[in-house]
């Protein structure tokens, strides 16, 4: 991929990256993660990984227009593949990025089966992975008024259900951030995954307990 390849496709993603959560740099993130994994694996075509990376996310906005019904894999699987068909690419090229970023979403019944699809779902997992997954999803959670926590009338914390139609960061942590590592494919993504989940433990159970303790004085109210 040549450097004015690679700034048309970085121009067309900026265009289309209005989520907070899953930002530029979040897509900066996930290339540099690729490219990482990438160098462990036998052969990887390095031009379907950079641009399936970059463009990966394009089609959140137009997700948020339906969240119950769009899949933003899927619109932006189609929106990279007219793109790039657009730019002269092949049009096996275009399909092959158009399949990674159609199976990159935890989410989905669409697994990953090449190296380069595998690669890009690891990468994109991993940022989902420690306390950046942490803070993303608090963010995401903002923008769709999804509550820190929800509890039951005994005062417990909500915290399995996620995906639910009410849900919170907690479902969410223990539905997919606690155990999204072993949905990784390559072994370099497992490496880097390991020592991230050992922060977003630390950082779920200690908020756990400090959300627990604030209700203590309450409980002398009777109410």
């Amino acid at each position: 991929m040549t450097q004015w390849e690679f700034k048309e496709i970085e121009d067309f993603m900026l265009q289309h990256m209005q989520d907070s959560a899953h930002d530029k740099h979040h897509v900066y993130r996930v290339l540099n993660a690729a490219i990482d994994i990438a160098q462990s694996e036998t052969w990887v075509d390095m031009d379907v990984l950079i641009a399936a990376a970059l463009l990966h996310d394009v089609g959140r906005e137009r997700q948020f227009d339906d969240l119950e019904n769009l899949c933003h894999a899927q619109i932006g699987g189609d929106m990279a593949y007219e793109f790039l068909l657009e730019q002269n690419w092949d049009d096996d090229k275009a399909l092959h990025v158009k399949d990674c970023i159609n199976s990159h979403r935890y989410r989905g019944d669409n697994p990953p089966t090449s190296i380069e699809a595998k690669i890009l779902f690891d990468a994109d997992k991993l940022d989902v992975c420690g306390l950046i997954g942490i803070a993303r999803t608090l963010v995401y959670s903002g923008r769709i008024n999804e509550p820190i926590y929800i509890m039951t009338d005994d005062g417990s914390i909500v915290t399995e259900g996620g995906g639910a139609e009410i849900s919170s960061f907690f479902q969410e942590y223990n539905y997919k951030l606690k155990k999204v590592h072993a949905s990784l494919y390559t072994a370099r993504a497992a490496e880097i995954a390991e020592k991230r989940q050992k922060s977003a433990a630390n950082f779920y159970e200690t908020l756990h307990v400090e959300i627990i303790e604030s209700y203590e004085n309450a409980k002398i109210l009777n109410f």
